[in-house]
């Protein structure tokens, strides 16, 4: 491009990305070209490259400590409100309806609708022989399947993890804490889910039931491989504090790679870079340091009705 082609429009809309050093090398030379020779873009130059430095001047507010304290407890006032929407709703009332006929609970009503006819057929045909009416109900029991209160409780958290509603998600978390440590399939839900879930308190919330698991290798192999795949800055802020406090040395490389991402957020940079120097220091964090997930407990769960096993 020639010099003779641009406009003082043209020029004017480039300033920005010719300060930035941003301009194709064609466009730069034609703008500078341009400048050489026109007092008025001279002037405008001047005033953006002032606007510019004032700007680069201002300061960056630092988060205050009551932020993260202040977020769980909107939140927590958000899933108590939605919680009261609901109850008193139709499309409440149908969701509770829902969450209460899960397949489980089908399958229980079955076997207990089933226990039920078998026993008041095997009474009225054995009435004048009381002797025999206890082992008549009891033997179609005996050889009736019955599933396990684990299972009903595996079913029903996997189930609710699936749940379209962030709210029922979060349930499901809380409930999936009581299980996990002894279901190895819950515990992979929960490391999906930290993964994978769209909402952020749900992956919070499912980094905190792991982080108490931490005991099992599985459970510090799925944290450390879960770093490189979180975008939100909350997330990896808490993972990072997770990491510090395990003194798991695995996750320095992930988090090393973290800190290459161009869009990385400035705040969990710093924290990153604070975490990787603690881990290969093999120190734990400082205590004038405040966490910025532990220390602030997760939001108190709504009453949202009977517990899934019941």
């Amino acid at each position: 491009m020639e010099a003779k082609f641009v406009n003082c429009e043209g020029v004017q809309e480039e300033l920005m990305d010719w300060l930035a050093g941003t301009l194709p090398e064609a466009q730069r030379q034609a703008v500078e070209a341009h400048l050489t020779q026109c007092p008025g873009c001279q002037q405008e130059l001047a005033t953006v490259r002032a606007l510019w430095t004032n700007m680069g001047e201002l300061p960056v507010p630092d988060p205050s400590e009551q932020m993260r304290p202040r977020f769980y407890s909107m939140l927590a006032e958000f899933q108590v409100e939605e919680q009261r929407k609901q109850r008193w709703s139709v499309s409440g009332l149908l969701e509770r309806v829902r969450e209460w006929w899960q397949p489980a609970y089908g399958v229980r009503l079955a076997y207990s609708l089933a226990l039920l006819i078998v026993g008041l057929v095997a009474g009225y045909g054995l009435k004048g022989r009381p002797e025999t009416s206890e082992l008549a109900v009891q033997q179609p029991a005996a050889g009736m399947p019955a599933a396990s209160e684990d299972d009903v409780h595996q079913t029903n958290v996997l189930a609710l993890l699936n749940n379209p509603s962030a709210v029922q998600r979060l349930r499901a978390v809380s409930y999936a804490e009581e299980v996990a440590p002894s279901n190895e399939r819950v515990v992979a839900a929960l490391l999906s889910t930290l993964n994978q879930d769209p909402n952020v308190n749900v992956r919070l919330a499912s980094l905190e039931v792991l982080a108490g698991l931490s005991q099992d290798p599985m459970v510090r192999q799925g944290l450390v491989r879960s770093l490189p795949l979180q975008e939100s800055p909350l997330v990896q802020s808490a993972l990072a504090d997770v990491m510090v406090r395990l003194q798991e040395r695995r996750s320095v490389r992930p988090l090393r790679k973290l800190l290459q991402q161009d869009n990385l957020n400035e705040q969990v940079k710093d924290k990153i870079e604070q975490s990787i120097e603690s881990l290969s220091n093999g120190q734990a964090p400082q205590p004038s340091t405040p966490s910025t997930y532990h220390e602030t407990p997760p939001p108190t769960q709504p009453d949202l009705g009977p517990s899934v096993a019941a």
